[in-house]
């Protein structure tokens, strides 16, 4: 019987490239969304992958959508072996011009919603007896600050906390939490990251990617490919006696 893994906001960028290789894995692939036409849209594209996936619409940041996502995925497929708290969003700002609706919107998604999927998720491993595997999308500003992502980063810091303590605590039953850590991905996410820089820092547009781009040591931004070849392992076996760790997966920007 396959195994069953959920992504939530798996309906584009490094979610979908997650979602994408862990159908070609074998995974029956859950993909959770606001979105849900562009779900539903990822969803007939993997059937031509023959990748067996089903859309739910939900919002990670609302803890009862979070539960119904994990009751969804094992009525249609029995149960959730790998649960990944990919759904995430970004804020360009310098600290002084945060307000306060800002703060509460990147912390309602990036850091409730990351911890409502670890608690739907660990609920239901535990039913299962088996383990599992609980998957967080942290960054490589979870761990160093940048200019300008102030908030972004308090939040990954959070992730990259709640990582550990996770790890701790649901060790005892066979579930393992780690999380992941990208750098520059050519997403709709660092798009929107370069038009804040643009407007902050007087650049001209692609001129912060390109900034950036020149300083990864591998010469190359990131795709969500690369990010989801680390993600593979990490839901994979392999990976069985791995748990807490925040890995940087950045093409040699951050090497701590």
């Amino acid at each position: 019987m396959s195994k069953v893994a959920v992504i939530t906001g798996g309906a584009q960028g490094i979610g979908k490239g997650i979602a994408k290789r862990l159908g070609k894995d074998g995974f029956n692939i859950v993909i959770s969304d606001m979105n849900i036409e562009l779900a539903q849209q990822t969803v007939e594209e993997f059937k031509n992958m023959d990748i067996h996936a089903i859309a739910v619409e939900g919002d990670v940041s609302i803890q009862e959508d979070q539960f119904a996502l994990v009751s969804e995925a094992v009525e249609q497929f029995g149960s959730v072996d790998v649960f990944i708290n990919n759904a995430g969003i970004d804020q360009v700002q310098a600290v002084e011009d945060i307000t306060p609706e800002n703060l509460e919107k990147i912390f309602n998604v990036n850091v409730f919603g990351t911890t409502y999927g670890i608690q739907a998720a660990a609920k239901q491993m535990k039913k299962q007896e088996k383990g599992g595997k609980i998957i967080n999308a942290c960054s490589i500003a979870g761990k160093t600050a940048f200019n300008l992502l102030g908030a972004y980063s308090a939040t990954k810091f959070a992730v990259h906390g709640l990582t550990q303590v996770a790890a701790k605590e649901l060790a005892q039953f066979k579930i393992t939490v780690n999380a992941y850590c990208p750098g520059i991905v050519g997403t709709g996410m660092w798009d929107r990251i370069d038009a804040g820089m643009v407007e902050y820092m007087g650049l001209k547009p692609g001129e912060a990617w390109q900034q950036n781009v020149d300083n990864i040591p591998l010469q190359r931004s990131q795709t969500p490919e690369d990010v989801a070849k680390l993600v593979s392992y990490l839901a994979s076996e392999d990976s069985d006696y791995m748990t807490g760790q925040a890995i940087n997966i950045d093409g040699g920007i951050e090497l701590h």
